[in-house]
């Protein structure tokens, strides 16, 4: 079991109902994206942080390691927006750096600037809304709760079809390394690389094989996934928080 998984299903929130969770997490979602403001960005990501380190008690040390990923994929995006070039000859918009070199120039401008900023902010509160769901919620649950939007059937299965085959994916991988790993198959580079190429063919077969039985005991089934859910109630007071952060944060992105 991944570690992301174990929390989903041993944090202190678990016990809540998936549907409140989902609307907490994907609304403020969508509040920092149609708004794009960057304080309301900001707000979204520490409130949503909070809920995720203080009331399910996921450990701050493995949440920030899983904010690094995509905070690299971030700077790397921000860099591009942030430096721009264009010929010498050229007027250039307002900048606050310049650099010449060989009839063309490197800049930074004020607008890049405001740009990144705003990008960064918005990214910034997104991720977390989504850490928070998936640290929180299990798959299972979220499959139930898109049951429940009525979203079609064929969409929900492969989301959870998709997320089962990460583990079998990676459970024939650590078996296939394993094995080759006990047959010397990494001693030397041609042997590295003859070792990876084999075992990327083995899983794309083995991948194909199971997935082919996986419908075929589906189709057995009657071809649709049942899922189960506990029996978890609706807190009101769950909701009428929710719904006092939903309006405190449309009210203060109105009036700044």
């Amino acid at each position: 079991m991944l570690l992301i998984d174990k929390y989903a299903y041993l944090n202190r929130l678990a016990s809540v109902h998936p549907l409140e969770k989902m609307t907490l997490s994907l609304g403020l979602l969508l509040l920092s994206l149609i708004m794009r403001e960057e304080r309301i960005s900001l707000i979204t990501f520490i409130v949503m942080s909070a809920f995720t380190i203080l009331s399910a008690k996921i450990p701050v040390k493995y949440y920030a390691k899983l904010l690094l990923l995509p905070g690299f994929f971030l700077l790397s995006s921000l860099v591009s927006i942030l430096i721009s070039i264009a010929p010498s000859t050229s007027t250039l918009p307002t900048h606050i750096w310049s650099l010449s070199i060989n009839g063309w120039t490197i800049f930074v401008g004020r607008a890049s600037i405001e740009t990144a900023q705003q990008l960064f902010f918005i990214v910034l509160g997104s991720i977390s809304c989504l850490y928070f769901l998936i640290l929180t919620t299990s798959v299972q649950s979220i499959c139930y709760v898109l049951r429940l939007w009525r979203l079609p059937t064929l969409f929900v299965e492969l989301v959870e079809l998709t997320y089962r085959f990460i583990f079998i994916f990676l459970d024939s991988m650590q078996k296939i390394h394993l094995a080759q790993q006990a047959r010397l198959g990494y001693r030397s580079p041609m042997q590295w690389l003859r070792s990876i190429s084999m075992l990327i063919a083995a899983l794309f077969a083995e991948m194909f094989q199971r997935s082919r039985e996986l419908n075929n005991a589906m189709q057995a089934r009657g071809g649709e996934t049942v899922y189960w859910q506990e029996n978890v109630t609706y807190c009101m007071k769950n909701w009428i928080g929710m719904a006092a952060i939903f309006i405190s944060l449309i009210i203060y992105g109105g009036f700044f």
